[in-house]
């Protein structure tokens, strides 16, 4: 079983990890169920009423658990249903995996006053019940390292490289070279450094969010596709010259696969995510100046950046969460877990 708080119909790099890997898995022979928001009473989430959270899930959350009486239990969130599920493990003595995703510390922040030092608090101690809680990249386990996490193990990202392909540029009649970014239109992807930063061709937004109506008024003169999906997605990515990935909190960042997959280099800052995804001067650019990484993208080989992708395969992606799993009840839990946390007391 997968808990999850991010679950269709969310569009972004955390439910498509979690489908790709739930459809793979399932492939290896496995049966597995999604615990999402879908299942359960929901209200809009504050400050961003797009995305649905549930409401008191517990009961019914037991309910689905001793339905399906799984052997693994994964909690991939840390919202409403991944602390329920999290509690009902910990009353029970089960042990189960967790996922770090987001630098949620970060994403808190940059919405409300709140300490890092606190937030962090806080996710070292849900995540510090877990088996083992998995993370995408050597940046991001060295920074929770740093921060007290003790339990980490890698689960790397894959792409979809039958679906992103280099195609051809006409898909898109704008003027070149075109820029592109592709996500939610949210504080915390740091969108408006793409779009004012200096370029001498067209930008393109591929994506909506709470501050679509901001961004679009603010910076008038770029492109604003909406949300794109599957065969529309890939084609708009494919045809773009360069991705460019403003995010200063992101852990990984999977467009910047699914661009490489597609023969786009990436523009990005030198920062945890990035760092770990883009070859600087290979399949991308890395600088402190995004527009002078977005120039020095387009010098690079298409060729580079979809031979890269063709490494990141689901199938091996998917093997190597299978591999952290544990199964639900044998044995003592190992970390001293069983109080609950800010976040709990809170909920």
């Amino acid at each position: 079983m997968i808990v999850t708080d991010a679950w269709f119909p969310q569009t972004n790099g955390v439910v498509n990890t979690l489908a790709q890997t739930s459809a793979w898995l399932t492939r290896f022979g496995h049966e597995v169920m999604i615990a999402a928001p879908r299942d359960f009473r929901t209200i809009p989430c504050p400050s961003y009423p797009e995305i649905r959270v549930a409401v008191r899930p517990m009961a019914a959350l037991t309910r689905k658990i001793a339905f399906f009486r799984p052997q693994a239990l994964h909690i991939a969130t840390e919202g409403p249903l991944g602390l329920a599920a999290r509690r009902f493990c910990l009353r029970r003595g089960w042990r189960f995996t967790t996922s770090y995703h987001t630098q949620f510390p970060q994403y808190l922040k940059s919405r409300w006053p709140i300490p890092l030092w606190l937030s962090y608090a806080a996710l070292r101690r849900f995540h510090g019940a877990a088996q083992r809680c998995m993370v995408s990249t050597p940046s991001v386990e060295n920074e929770l390292r740093s921060r007290g996490f003790q339990n980490l193990v890698r689960w790397r990202r894959g792409v979809d490289t039958e679906l992103f392909r280099p195609r051809t540029k006409g898909f898109l009649e704008l003027p070149r070279p075109i820029a592109a970014y592709v996500g939610r239109l949210a504080v915390e992807k740091n969108v408006d450094a793409f779009l004012s930063m200096p370029w001498r061709g067209s930008k393109l937004v591929i994506g909506d969010g709470p501050e679509r109506t901001r961004l679009a008024a603010r910076y008038p003169d770029a492109v604003y596709a909406g949300y794109r999906y599957s065969e529309d997605l890939a084609a708009h990515l494919a045809a773009a010259d360069v991705l460019v990935f403003p995010s200063l909190t992101d852990t990984f960042g999977l467009v910047n696969l699914e661009a490489m997959a597609c023969g786009v280099p990436v523009a990005a800052f030198p920062v945890t995510g990035p760092i770990d995804v883009v070859e600087d001067g290979v399949t991308g650019a890395l600088d402190r100046d995004l527009g002078k990484a977005a120039e020095r993208a387009l010098t690079l080989d298409p060729r580079a950046c979809r031979a890269h992708a063709l490494q990141s395969s689901w199938t091996a992606c998917t093997r190597e969460f299978e591999a952290n799993l544990v199964n639900c009840r044998p044995g003592p839990l190992r970390r001293r877990a069983a109080g609950r946390t800010a976040i709990e007391r809170a909920a």
